[in-house]
């Protein structure tokens, strides 16, 4: 097994630009079940503005959403990677980060702690409650369990502490599409068997839908649930000029049916299904999602 394809495998891992995954991103905006090879040439450019336009949204969410109140905030990184997100933040936002990762050697931000931390069968390694900002960027979806994540967020989180988590957008028009055409969302491709040299479709293994992680952040008690995305992707308007006849009534008997039939929807879940229909969820490429620990928690 190649180094990248090791690294991109292992539990808690993050793409960074530098490794072959982050073609999907750039691979994917083409057609809904190919691959154009002749776009590879602009790859690393690509998911490096790509990763940056994330942790943008990010940091904007946590600067408009923590009062430090003349202090730092005590701020965690879960999945840090290089450690690019922490930087930014730290030049943003008054923050004393702390950071974990499965592969700490690759870890660069200078004067920051991190610990080693398999995501998959490890608690977070911080006693409870030390944390006013918690932040998971490109994780969850490499994850075998991100619920058992979030609990963790929440428990090291102190009371009406922020966690902030971003993850790509399954829901918008081009995933939809491509769902539709070949059974795959987009940014989750067919994985090899696990002992296949080549096992490697950027660690993507889990995908999340905004209603199943907002009510992941409910059920870990997190109130307060948001939904914003990094940018619109263009790929997804176009798509949905073609898709709106067939989503919007269809989204119209679906709701019927959940409300008289099946009985499913409900005043605390209500609105997080909505946003299945929302402009963000429709066109965003990756979705940023907030929610604050409940203070009597």
């Amino acid at each position: 097994m190649s180094e990248s394809a090791a690294f991109t495998n292992t539990p808690g891992y993050r793409s960074n630009q530098d490794q072959p995954i982050g073609s999907l991103l750039l691979v994917v905006e083409w057609f809904p079940c190919g691959r154009v090879p002749v776009c590879l040439g602009r790859l690393g450019k690509e998911a490096s503005l790509s990763t940056s336009r994330i942790y943008e949204a990010v940091v904007a969410v946590a600067r408009r959403e923590c009062r430090a109140n003349g202090e730092k905030l005590n701020h965690l990184d879960i999945g840090a990677g290089r450690g690019e997100l922490v930087a930014l933040l730290r030049a943003r936002v008054p923050v004393e980060s702390s950071a974990c990762d499965v592969h700490t050697e690759r870890f660069a931000a200078e004067g920051v702690p991190i610990e080693r931390v398999n995501l998959n069968t490890e608690p977070l390694p911080y006693p409870d409650r030390v944390f006013d900002l918690v932040t998971c960027s490109e994780v969850i979806e490499h994850l075998e369990n991100y619920r058992a994540l979030l609990r963790e967020a929440n428990r090291v989180l102190k009371p009406g502490g922020l966690l902030v988590v971003t993850t790509p957008n399954v829901l918008n028009a081009y995933s939809r599409l491509r769902y539709l055409v070949c059974g795959f969302a987009n940014l989750f491709g067919p994985l090899p068997s696990k002992n296949d040299k080549l096992y490697s479709t950027g660690g993507h293994i889990s995908p999340i839908p905004y209603f199943y992680l907002a009510h992941a952040l409910i059920d870990a008690e997190f109130d307060g649930v948001s939904l914003e995305i990094d940018k619109v992707q263009k790929m997804s308007v176009f798509c949905l000029t073609f898709l709106a006849p067939l989503i919007f009534p269809g989204w119209l008997r679906f709701w019927s049916l959940e409300e008289k039939k099946y009985r499913t929807l409900t005043a605390e879940n209500r609105l997080h299904v909505s946003r299945h229909l929302s402009w963000p969820a429709l066109v965003g490429r990756t979705i940023v999602v907030s929610g604050r620990k409940r203070r009597d928690r």
